[in-house]
């Protein structure tokens, strides 16, 4: 056990408040003279000692003072924590009820963000199964035995062979393979159908400062950008009503409107002038660059960062790196070992406090009332 705040040990100075009280309250005697007192030596005085009446109502009391003192010292147990059942996690997408039905019984997880357990639903995530898995490690006790069920191929690799602080049972489970695109997709740009000439000239120019793709048609009146398209609303004023519950379905728009306050700054010209904001709306992605859109009259349009900013901000993010599972077996390695939990008896202390000071209470009406009788 440690002390986290040793200094609050100063505290059981007081108890020298109750020996005081005590010795302040004690039971006086009343002196009686008697006629034989007369013949007695005046020198002659009877020995005082020191004498503390009710020894129990002391005893509490001092009891009490020392577990205060404790409290404010905040005493932790260090010793390990007791080593848990043996954990098996499954990957999202996999059948954990039959898997779990081959199996002894344990601790059987989805390797999803929370681990929750397999009798729950997994939640959506887009984290990778490799990070899930450092994060499990370093969250189980060490001795824990690990199991994991992963799908072959692996998805989600990120260059770097799996390292973990403990011996993995590793168990991949043949899945179909998704076919990977060879390269990322570049962004589709689709105006709205009254944008401005200038407009359209500055979009086909950025549209083929991305690739050598032939710019897309404007959008009819009342038309929306299909899916994977990015919206381009090149006028200052708001977005329709159906624009807006595009974007908060999952789409991705550029306006030239006014960015919101709580938008982001994607981009600075040299002299630290923000050019670009980003913002969440629902499941979408809004970017903003103000002003009128041609390249004549607006310097920002001009600006050798901005392609590639928008790029950046808008070009869907790669698709995960697939390998052989069997061949992605973590193995371990010496890893720095976790700090043993610390643990509080907070709790302990207040209800030791709590029954100390009712049994204090208790003693000392007692006391009072056998005084009074």
């Amino acid at each position: 056990m440690i002390l986290l705040f040793p200094l609050g040990l100063a505290a059981l100075a007081a108890g020298l408040l109750p020996l005081l009280i005590h010795l302040a309250r004690r039971h006086p005697y009343t002196p009686l003279d008697f006629a034989a007192l007369r013949w007695l030596r005046a020198q002659i005085r009877p020995r005082q000692r020191i004498r503390f009446d009710d020894w129990p109502l002391l005893l509490v009391r001092l009891l009490l003072l020392a577990a205060l003192a404790l409290l404010l010292a905040r005493p932790a147990l260090t010793g390990p924590a007791p080593v848990p059942t043996a954990w098996t996690v499954v990957a999202p997408g996999l059948d954990a009820t039959a898997l779990r039905g081959t199996a002894e019984e344990g601790n059987w997880h989805w390797l999803a963000p929370g681990f929750p357990a397999v009798d729950r639903a997994p939640p959506a995530s887009s984290a990778s199964l490799p990070s899930l898995l450092r994060e499990l490690d370093a969250q189980l006790p060490a001795g824990t035995a690990l199991t994991v069920h992963v799908p072959d191929p692996l998805p989600g690799l990120d260059g770097a062979r799996l390292q973990l602080s403990r011996e993995v049972q590793w168990r991949p489970q043949p899945v179909p393979a998704t076919p990977q695109p060879s390269a990322a997709t570049m962004p589709r740009l689709r105006v709205h159908g009254d944008a401005s000439a200038a407009a359209q000239h500055w979009l086909n120019a950025l549209q083929r400062a991305w690739s050598m793709q032939a710019p897309l048609a404007p959008l009819l009146a009342d038309a929306l950008p299909e899916r994977g398209e990015i919206g381009v609303w090149s006028r200052s004023d708001a977005l329709p009503a159906s624009w807006q519950a595009w974007l908060r379905d999952g789409g991705r728009a550029v306006i030239a409107g006014k960015p919101a306050a709580d938008a982001s700054i994607l981009l600075r010209n040299a002299e630290g002038v923000p050019l670009l904001w980003q913002q969440r709306i629902g499941h979408g992605v809004l970017l903003s660059l103000p002003g009128d859109w041609d390249a004549n009259g607006n310097a920002a349009l001009r600006d050798p960062q901005l392609p590639r900013a928008l790029l950046l901000a808008l070009q869907a993010p790669p698709s995960p790196r697939l390998g052989d599972a069997r061949n992605q077996a973590p193995y371990r390695s010496a890893l720095p070992a976790a700090t043993p939990p610390v643990r509080e008896p907070t709790a302990w202390l207040l209800l030791t406090i709590v029954l100390l000071f009712a049994l204090e209470r208790w003693m000392a009406s007692s006391r009072r009332r056998r005084v009074t009788t």
